[in-house]
């Protein structure tokens, strides 16, 4: 049984996985390994609802990898485009067709007598032996 401290801890980590563009999808107890740079991060489920804001973002990383350039800080650029590369990713996430995010139907199982073709019985052998 978890302490009370562990579940509060435990809760935390659903609460914090909601972000300023989306939703983290990162597992429970697992770091972040983008240091909370999330426009980089393949776990970053972005919110539609947020696109205007992701292309202000994109936006600034070009404007940034710009002055980057001018400046000659060229670790900086390399940075950059990694980011801006994520930006263009989650708008072209959020840009897909709607047929690409269908949703199957798996139905309902209903309680009963389980399916005899699931569950084949075992043939008798005609082998003599």
């Amino acid at each position: 049984m978890p302490t009370d401290a562990e579940w509060e801890e435990f809760l935390g980590h659903f609460e914090r996985r909601k972000v300023s563009i989306g939703t983290c999808g990162r597992a429970y107890d697992t770091p972040c390994i983008h240091e909370h740079a999330c426009v980089r991060c393949p776990m970053l489920w972005p919110d539609p609802a947020q696109r205007p804001r992701l292309i202000e973002i994109r936006d600034n990383l070009t404007a940034r990898i710009a002055e980057a350039r001018r400046e000659g800080w060229h670790g900086e650029v390399e940075g950059l485009h990694v980011s801006l590369a994520g930006a263009e990713q989650k708008l072209t996430q959020l840009d897909r067709s709607p047929t690409e995010h269908r949703l199957v139907n798996l139905g309902i199982p209903t309680p009963g007598k389980p399916d005899q073709s699931a569950h084949p019985k075992p043939r008798k052998s005609t082998a003599t032996g």
